[in-house]
């Protein structure tokens, strides 16, 4: 079965996304814990998570990709934002038990100025104060473009991070097809490699959901600009190739795509008649 979804506005609580999901022919989906844009997050209502919860288990929803917000930056230079991405992340991480075992994923930061090793510790350091080994949610980091100071770019910062937590096994990477291309790395004309290279270096083990996205820029651009799917410099036809892969084709997709509902709708469609069951 292809597990495919989209991000979804959470502003109307989860039992509304659930339903906005099916309405989609979606069978996962991602939404923000909070703010985008901000820090604030609304109050959980435990009778809406129930009601989602039954329709979760009616449905066969697959793994939800939860996001953070932009805002977070666990390896800033200013202390005082890694301390404001320290307390989103332990509120999220506590927030996200309500509906267990599912996927919390964002982005590494950027060190601004500080340099990579120094960003990397910070990033762990965060992690290590937080995480819980009673936690049942699985931390995703995600692979970036490497736009700036980004770190997460280089399959080897991803590991760097991995094996600085302690709860390793609360732990799991996220790539993007769009972040992907323009990190360098050719799925286009050599997947196979990409994804052995990600297992030599990470391990294909750890990779627990894709963001599936086509890209307004060539190869390398480091611009981390998303596209509608065959619209961009990636093609169709390589993401239904990524879709098909055996090392991911079960794997959560979160479509990113500049779209609207009608929009996903229709590439969740076209995904799913391509997709080799």
């Amino acid at each position: 079965m292809l597990y495919i979804g989209c991000h979804l506005p959470s502003s109307k609580g989860y039992l509304a996304m659930g339903k906005h999901a099916l309405s989609l022919d979606a069978n996962t989906f991602a939404f923000f814990t909070r703010n985008p844009r901000g820090g604030s997050a609304k109050p959980i209502r435990e009778s809406d998570v129930a009601s989602f919860m039954r329709l979760y288990n009616e449905n066969s929803f697959g793994t939800l990709v939860a996001h953070a917000p932009y805002t977070m930056n666990l390896c800033s230079s200013d202390p005082s934002i890694r301390e404001f991405g320290r307390n989103m992340l332990a509120d999220d991480m506590a927030r996200m038990e309500y509906t267990p075992n599912q996927y919390y994923n964002f982005h590494p930061g950027s060190h601004t100025g500080q340099g990579v090793e120094t960003g990397i510790e910070q990033i762990a350091d965060a992690l290590n104060s937080i995480l819980r080994p009673e936690q049942t949610t699985t931390v995703l980091l995600e692979g970036m473009a490497g736009k700036g100071s980004e770190i997460g770019s280089k399959f080897q910062e991803l590991r760097a991070i991995l094996d600085r937590v302690e709860l390793s096994e609360k732990m799991g990477v996220c790539l993007d097809t769009c972040h992907l291309w323009e990190a360098g790395f050719d799925i286009v004309n050599d997947l196979d490699g990409v994804l052995e290279k990600f297992d030599r270096i990470v391990g294909i083990k750890r990779l627990k959901a894709m963001h599936l996205n086509d890209s307004k820029n060539p190869m390398s651009a480091h611009k981390d600009r998303h596209e509608l799917i065959g619209k961009g410099h990636i093609g169709s036809d390589a993401l239904v190739k990524v879709i098909n892969h055996p090392a991911l084709r079960k794997l959560p997709f979160i479509l990113e795509t500049p779209n609207d509902d009608a929009g996903y709708a229709a590439e969740i469609a076209f995904m799913r008649s391509m997709y080799a069951e």
